[in-house]
């Protein structure tokens, strides 16, 4: 079988995707052999004919091609998808197979190769979303081929991203294939309960990319205040709290988080009595500790993506400066914060950058004792260094 169209790109703009770089912008392109519609699968080649890869065409997206597999003979039909999809997961099996977690990512897009994909697991159920018209395509046989590995209870569709739009879909939510997930679904990391709400919560219902972040910054709660920011459903906190944190403050924008916090805090077991939660804007609320002459041992500082795109690095460096800044003014000498970007336009480079000018302003010295990363079940493409969203510094208060 053969692509229907043929997609030729302007002399020069060949070199990216012969490296294996998944993405083909708009601007790179020199002409076509025909309508394309959006979705479909185009076969790219060099501006002298030459073959280079097969890919996703759209062309409502900045990201006009989406590329998939760069052997000719490897033409992505049905079964290239099923097989895919099985590298996958198997490349999951030791945490599949972990007793010490039930929640992980078994597919993240184009780092494993299957464009605008993702699909994370919750205990007995699957949450699938797709940011890419032409994945979207694909989703009975997607939806086929993770009942067939994996039998879950049921999948539910989570594909409510902006994302969607810049390719033309609508907002898709909806049970895909089972039985309808509950309003809480429980999974369990490192020994830790949590209520996932799978259907309305943040990302896809749960952060499991922080999974070993929260561990490590936990092994130096023990005996402390800790300040929790950001803190959805109490990853971090909950850590702490396991870990022997002498009290956690927790503070979040949104009532649900601070609601399903509580709820997994009794959860597991603990009293009220080592655990405040608060809703509250966080800057503000850095600002209220300041004023009233708070201070913590350990502070937690997960903000949201402030950096969606390269465009909006600089204002977004004033933002991580500015929130660093003033959970620094809450930490004396020996204090310690674990910060974290997930943004994907932002470095690890940077981000120290940032946290240097932050305890500048803030008058402190700070050492960095450890540079966090995400987790194996979100891998980083070689290839694919826009991948690489999370990162997070641990900084000790000289």
């Amino acid at each position: 079988m053969q692509p229907m169209h043929i997609i030729k790109l302007k002399k020069g703009k060949d070199k990216a995707a012969r490296q294996r770089h998944p993405w083909v912008f708009s601007g790179a392109i020199e002409d076509s052999n025909g309508d394309i519609l959006d979705g479909d699968i185009v076969q790219v080649t060099d501006s002298s004919g030459e073959f280079v890869a097969y890919g996703l065409f759209n062309g409502q997206s900045r990201v006009a091609i989406r590329l998939m597999d760069w052997d000719v003979s490897q033409f992505p039909d049905e079964q290239w998808w099923r097989v895919r999809i099985q590298r996958a997961i198997t490349a999951r099996k030791r945490l599949l197979d972990a007793a010490d977690t039930d929640t992980l990512r078994l597919i993240f897009a184009e780092a494993d190769f299957l464009p605008g994909l993702i699909v994370d697991k919750y205990a007995d159920f699957l949450v699938l979303q797709i940011h890419a018209s032409g994945t979207e395509r694909m989703k009975p046989i997607i939806v086929g081929e993770l009942n067939r590995l994996l039998a879950p209870s049921g999948i539910y569709e989570r594909s409510d991203a902006n994302a969607r739009m810049h390719e033309g879909l609508p907002l898709d939510n909806g049970l895909l294939f089972g039985i309808h997930p509950p309003e809480w679904v429980e999974v369990s990391e490192h020994g830790i309960r949590y209520r996932v709400n799978i259907q309305e919560g943040q990302k896809s219902g749960f952060y499991c990319d922080q999974r070993v972040n929260r561990l490590l910054t936990a092994k130096y709660a023990a005996g402390k205040r800790v300040l929790d920011c950001f803190c959805y459903s109490g990853g971090f906190s909950l850590n702490a709290l396991a870990h022997g944190a002498k009290e956690v403050v927790s503070v979040d924008s949104s009532a649900l988080a601070i609601e399903t916090l509580q709820a997994n805090v009794a959860l597991n077991g603990w009293t009220g009595e080592r655990h405040s939660g608060i809703q509250a804007d966080v800057n503000k609320q850095l600002r209220a500790f300041a004023d009233s002459d708070e201070r913590f041992d350990l502070i937690v500082l997960d903000p949201p993506k402030y950096a969606p795109s390269r465009s909006s690095l600089d204002k977004a460096a004033r933002a991580y400066k500015d929130l660093n800044r003033r959970g620094l003014l809450l930490l004396e000498s020996g204090g310690l914060l674990a910060t974290f970007s997930c943004s994907g336009a932002m470095d690890i480079t940077t981000f120290k950058q940032v946290l240097a000018w932050a305890a500048i302003d803030a008058g402190k010295e700070i050492q960095f004792i450890h540079q966090f990363s995400q987790p194996e079940d979100h891998p980083i493409r070689a290839s694919f260094p826009e991948g690489e969203y999370l990162k997070g510094v641990l900084c000790r208060v000289v």
